[in-house]
């Protein structure tokens, strides 16, 4: 008998007492090499859509700045929608004019902030609005750097002229965009690193 519980293993002989904590181990190293690629995943999607919604943003200034700039505003829905090259001083859609190295800085620290967020992002979703954040801010933040009147004092090219609106470009929409997806997976009580908790 005592041969046979030898064998077996009973609930309170260290061979039965050893065997849990390694298969929980196992587990928990299995669940971390599992997540490794999904986050490596996630990043990438962030990168990608950064990229995406950057180049997007530079091509279209770019265009603006040699066709629109010192032209007549292009009708694109009668009055209700036009091209029209403004240059803008201040943040999105014209606000702050007064404060452009400020917002400057801003940008500049949304971009660290979403980095150093990165390494823990395992959300799509999240993966998705901090891209476009991120787009949208080094887009605008290419503008303050580059263009004139100065460093970090350069203004903004805008276009997109909805009527009764303030003019702005697509790097704000992907910053608004990126915003609102944000506060709706706030709502939703989805965190970047994937859980989800409830209030």
């Amino acid at each position: 008998m005592a041969e046979a519980e030898r064998i077996i293993g009973t609930p309170d002989s260290p061979e039965g007492a050893e065997a849990e904590p390694e298969q929980s181990a196992g587990a928990e190293g299995q669940q971390s090499a599992e997540a490794r690629p999904r986050g490596k995943r996630r990043i990438a999607v962030l990168f990608a859509v950064a990229a995406f919604a950057y180049v997007l943003d530079l091509v279209s200034k770019m265009i603006v700045v040699a066709k629109l700039e010192h032209h007549a505003p292009i009708e694109i829905i009668g009055d209700w929608l036009k091209f029209e090259a403004i240059r803008n001083a201040g943040a999105a859609f014209g606000f702050g004019e007064a404060f452009t190295v400020i917002f400057t800085v801003i940008a500049a620290a949304v971009i660290v902030v979403i980095a150093r967020l990165a390494r823990k992002l395992y959300s799509l979703p999240w993966a998705i609005a901090l891209g476009l954040l991120l787009g949208g801010a080094l887009g605008n933040l290419t503008d303050r750097i580059f263009r004139s009147p100065g460093v970090f004092e350069g203004a903004v090219v805008d276009f997109i002229a909805p009527k009764h609106f303030a003019v702005f470009n697509l790097a704000d929409s992907a910053i608004v965009c990126g915003g609102i997806l944000i506060v709706l997976l706030s709502f939703k009580g989805l965190d970047p690193d994937g859980t989800v908790h409830k209030d």
